[in-house]
């Protein structure tokens, strides 16, 4: 399955759980009016995805597995891709930007020789090379790739052209033309040379980069081609593959209390923002939309913060003079 496609259920999962899922969330979609059904739990899960499934196919069956009323995930994962997606359940969807915004490590290996039509496996091999680089011709190649760079997303991804997908208008035989767009590349070291053909890389980059994008770009540099061949996702903001459960893990631990002894606080989301605190006074001024007074130390006026209540997030807003002016509130528990 085209690592473009519009984010939905695959043919992966065919287990009567998964299909279970499908038809709640089709349910959910033809149900407007009513009251989304299932619980008020918020935090986040680290999965570790496996090939073969949509990033929102995972994010439907971790809703299905929490009965939670919300999910979302930071981070768009193609099909064939493993590693991290942070999930997102209940209030935690709030803080989804921090971490979609937040560096990223990937792990790839590029097939060099060959470009597809799609930069990946997956894709119709273009061209051909016999050209094989060196260790380090490779090496010297990567340093154009860091820093503030202009990347073209592949022809086969959801970047809108004219409010249609690309990959919607490659399938169809268009011509797809797509801009440039800046990506920060804070790192891209080579890591392995399995053979001639292949090479092993680790990228750490921001928000909006394709890994695809990058061995496309780099065989071209090279002279020779190039492709991904496999893609694996280690760490995500503070989210780490080693402490994701697998998809079989959470199909075991479903709908049960232990699966939720897996759930990371929603708090630790913000960690890139100051924190300043609150008294109950405040918390109900900040939950009702209200700057509030707060605690506050090594802010400056204008920065972005947040405020907690004994331990737990309130709100994410501006700081001015001495209060937070909220933009985003945390539902709490009475406190």
């Amino acid at each position: 399955m085209r690592s473009s496609a519009p984010d939905g259920a695959t043919e992966f999962d065919s287990s009567p759980a998964f299909r279970y899922a499908a038809a709640l969330n089709t349910q959910i979609g033809h149900s407007m009016g009513r009251k989304r059904k299932g619980r008020d739990i918020s935090g986040w899960l680290v999965v570790d995805k496996p090939a073969g499934m949509t990033s929102t196919a995972v994010v439907n069956k971790v809703r299905w597995a929490f009965d939670a009323k919300k999910a979302g995930h930071a981070g768009t994962l193609d099909p064939e891709a493993t590693g991290v997606l942070a999930i997102a359940l209940g209030e935690a969807t709030k803080t989804v930007p921090y971490i979609t915004d937040d560096l990223k490590c990937y792990e790839f290996t590029a097939r060099l020789g060959q470009a597809t039509n799609t930069d990946d496996a997956e894709g119709e091999v273009i061209s051909q090379s016999d050209l094989r680089p060196s260790d380090e011709q490779i090496k010297d190649a990567l340093g154009p790739f860091v820093g503030d760079i202009m990347q073209v997303p592949p022809k086969f991804s959801a970047v809108k052209i004219d409010g249609q997908r690309a990959y919607k208008l490659a399938r169809d035989g268009e011509d797809v033309t797509i801009e440039a767009r800046p990506l920060w590349v804070e790192e891209l070291v080579m890591t392995d040379r399995p053979d001639a053909d292949h090479v092993t890389l680790e990228m750490t980059c921001g928000k909006g980069g394709y890994v695809r994008s990058i061995a496309r770009d780099l065989g071209a540099a090279l002279g020779c081609f190039g492709h991904v061949l496999k893609l694996r996702r280690i760490w995500s903001g503070p989210f780490e593959v080693k402490d994701g459960l697998t998809f079989d893990e959470i199909e075991k631990l479903a709908r049960t209390p232990e699966l939720d002894t897996h759930l990371r606080p929603l708090e630790e989301a913000l960690a890139g923002l100051p924190e300043v605190k609150c008294t109950a006074e405040s918390v109900t001024r900040l939950r009702n939309g209200n700057p509030a007074m707060v605690i506050a130390h090594g802010v400056d006026y204008g920065d972005e913060a947040w405020a907690s209540f004994e331990g737990q997030a309130v709100a994410v807003g501006v700081f001015k003079a001495g209060e937070l002016h909220p933009n985003r509130v945390f539902v709490l528990p009475e406190v």
